[in-house]
């Protein structure tokens, strides 16, 4: 029998921030919807305006990478901020791993996606989600982390 040893974590004091497909480009992709700011400089910024919070970072463009991450940390972290990216409307895998863990999940998005494409206005993430930010830019990551800490 396989053993699952992140089932058996305890509760840490760290927030973890999990990127999905290309979202390692930002400050280069689209500068006019995304921004010109690398999310690694933002993250910097963050860390240093929340000194008081452990914030871990995991980014990554492959969709099973992103559900073992979540299976690793979402049974002891404080709480995830989630930007799936595209992966947001089109992945059930996704959205049953976030179902399946029991830290508190915040989705982000960058831009406003009701503002876009119409296939964006639906987010299969939302429902198993604590709450959703979306068109605040990167400060997004920042809202959703106040309201990890302060619940």
């Amino acid at each position: 029998m396989r053993k699952w040893p992140w089932l058996e974590q305890k509760m840490s004091n760290t927030y973890h921030i999990v990127n999905g497909p290309n979202l390692n480009l930002l400050g280069q992709r689209e500068p006019e919807k995304y921004g010109v700011t690398s999310f690694e400089a933002f993250l910097e910024g963050l860390r240093k305006t929340n000194p008081g919070l452990d914030i871990a970072y995991f980014q990554s463009n492959v969709e099973g990478e992103l559900i073992d991450h979540l299976h690793e940390v979402g049974f002891g972290s404080r709480g995830i901020v989630l930007n799936a990216g595209g992966y947001t409307h089109t992945s059930v895998a996704l959205r049953d791993a976030v179902a399946a863990i029991t830290s508190p999940v915040v989705e982000v998005h960058v831009t406003n996606v009701y503002a876009r494409e119409e296939f964006r206005h639906v987010s299969l993430l939302s429902p198993v989600c604590q709450g959703v930010i979306c068109g605040l830019g990167l400060e997004g990551y920042a809202a959703a982390l106040r309201a990890l800490a302060s619940s």
